[in-house]
């Protein structure tokens, strides 16, 4: 099993604050032979339905040196996770979690736009001091 992002901790905390229940951590994929391990599973009941809405999260910290180097790993990995998840769930979309410092820094520029848009990723994005999600793109 992968070891757990630095944010790991956070972001499953921001979450459960938002009103989510954390159902897998991590949620295992298995499709074929292979097994992927996407960071958290999660669960919102809404009012006006008997079942919830469910998501899947990768959290990225963006750390390294190289920023475009993490940008390719993490849409690399979003992409591959996502195409499994449309297969094997498609009610549970996936969303990639980066600080404001990334989203910032990275997302907010041109190539993260561009990124973005011609990728269709769905972003989590959170404050690492309060541990709180702020924002959700679609």
């Amino acid at each position: 099993m992968p070891a757990k992002d630095i944010y790991h901790n956070v972001v499953k905390a921001g979450l459960i604050k938002d009103g989510w229940t954390i159902t897998n951590d991590p949620l295992v994929l298995q499709y074929g032979a292979k097994d992927f391990f996407v960071d958290l599973g999660a669960e919102k009941l809404l009012a006006a339905e008997k079942s919830g809405k469910k998501i899947a999260v990768e959290i990225k910290s963006f750390l390294s040196n190289s920023p475009m180097n993490d940008l390719e790993k993490a849409v690399g990995q979003y992409i591959v996770y996502r195409d499994i998840l449309e297969e094997t769930e498609s009610n549970r979309p996936l969303y990639l979690a980066v600080n404001h410092k990334a989203f910032k820094d990275v997302f907010s520029e041109p190539i993260g736009q561009l990124i973005l848009k011609k990728n269709q990723l769905k972003l989590l994005i959170f404050n690492s001091q309060t541990q709180e999600i702020t924002q959700w793109i679609s």
